[in-house]
């Protein structure tokens, strides 16, 4: 098959080393890919969501299979067009993707189908939104309604944090469009999961767990980012706590969505947290997670493209993945300033001799400068490690991180810590 994989980050780093090792994959290509994903595709320069040029290069080139990546093409209708084109591609219709596009529109859902979630108000008037918290109290969440590259969310543990959050959202526009309806949610208590599972319209497959790490600084302090690190598995995600979150929240809205007229195919993440009552729904993604992907895949014993063919195909019903029982840990090394304006054009050193031990490292944000590979944005390296234990992937995740030469990139120290 001559496959097409759409993005440029380090989930598709990730995703493209998968593809590349499948049989049924004799050419790869990536669009527009990364220095990284060169080392397994040819790359295509072609931004994400140019679509028209997308479906002609899908065209051109006689692409029988598109994967699509990250979230922003999903939401304006990538994969829509391409079927349209008669070119099979992996991932939600635009309709679909709404249950992350709109955190409003899967809060409705999870209120009509009776999916356990916290509770919340959506709001567009910055007063009524500072009466609301006010009126509840802290810590309270505020969300941007839109996508807003993982920068969207406030765990507000003051009422002027909250407050400074509604104003960015709704006064100063901080994130467009994104934020011009705000989610407020009740703060709920427990440790964080990420549940990720291919659905094909009405089946679905549960991958195995994960837990990002979405803090910037160590011991979660510090602004959310897009997630500083990953570990598969998560801790505590019991087989019991896996069929709570299928039967009363994956699996409903699978349903719930066949029942609207916009069935589900793809890829479906829940990120959850784990309350005395059970898990509860924090979000939806409607693609592979990302730092979770890269933590995630180099534990696949299985092949990953025919499970993402049976999931466009609705033909998930008998399909089953085989996984390493190891534990993986996958850290972030972003640039300085992020998540704030990242330091570019840092070249980054000794790769090669980082992976030697082991590791793999997944490029998210380099260019390639002549040579030299050069830092060219927030979140610029994952570094990904399987051990016979958690502490042991962990030790040679940092290893290789400590034998790359970047002056301007930093790392938490402490992930996957808390589950040794």
């Amino acid at each position: 098959m001559r496959v097409l994989l759409i993005g440029s980050g380090g989930r598709e780093h990730a995703l493209a080393w998968a593809l590349a090792a499948s049989p049924l994959c004799d050419k790869l290509y990536a669009a527009p890919g990364n220095p990284g994903i060169a080392r397994e595709a040819e790359c295509a320069p072609l931004a994400a969501t140019d679509i028209d040029g997308i479906v002609a290069f899908a065209r051109r080139e006689k692409i029988d299979f598109v994967v699509v990546g990250p979230e922003a093409p999903l939401v304006v209708g990538l994969v829509d067009r391409l079927e349209a084109a008669g070119i099979a591609a992996f991932g939600p219709s635009a309709a679909a993707a709404q249950l992350e596009a709109s955190k409003g529109f899967t809060k409705d859902l999870c209120a009509e189908a009776n999916i356990p979630t916290a509770a919340y108000r959506r709001l567009t008037d910055a007063a009524a939104a500072k009466d609301y918290v006010r009126a509840l109290g802290a810590p309270i969440v505020v969300k941007a309604d839109g996508l807003a590259a993982g920068k969207g969310v406030t765990v507000a543990t003051t009422l002027a944090e909250a407050e400074a959050a509604i104003d960015g959202a709704l006064v100063t526009k901080n994130f467009g469009a994104a934020g011009a309806e705000i989610v407020i949610e009740e703060f709920l208590e427990g440790p964080e999961a990420s549940f990720l599972a291919l659905v094909d319209g009405a089946n679905v497959l549960p991958l195995v767990s994960a837990q990002d790490h979405k803090r910037v600084g160590d011991g979660d302090t510090g602004p959310n980012t897009g997630g500083m690190g990953a570990i598969s598995p998560a801790p505590g995600f019991t087989p019991e706590i896996e069929r709570a979150a299928l039967d009363r929240i994956v699996k409903p809205t699978v349903a719930a969505m066949a029942a609207r007229g916009m069935p589900f195919k793809g890829v479906l993440y829940a990120g959850l947290i784990l309350t005395r009552d059970g898990p509860k729904l924090i979000e939806f993604n409607v693609r592979f997670g990302d730092p979770e992907t890269q933590a995630l895949l180099p534990r696949l014993k299985s092949d990953l493209l025919p499970a993402l063919i049976a999931s466009r195909a609705g033909d998930l019903r008998d399909f089953d993945l085989r996984w390493d029982t190891r534990p993986s840990v996958s850290v972030v090394m972003a640039a300085r300033g992020y998540p704030g304006e990242p330091a570019r054009g840092g070249e980054i050193r000794n790769l090669a001799a980082a992976e030697g031990g082991g590791a793999l490292i997944f490029h998210a944000g380099t260019r390639a400068d002549g040579a030299r590979i050069v830092a060219d944005g927030g979140r610029v390296l994952n570094i990904t490690a399987l051990g016979d234990t958690m502490a042991e992937a962990r030790r040679r995740a940092y290893d290789a991180i400590a034998k790359i030469d970047w002056p301007d990139g930093f790392c938490r120290q402490d992930i996957g810590a808390q589950a040794v």
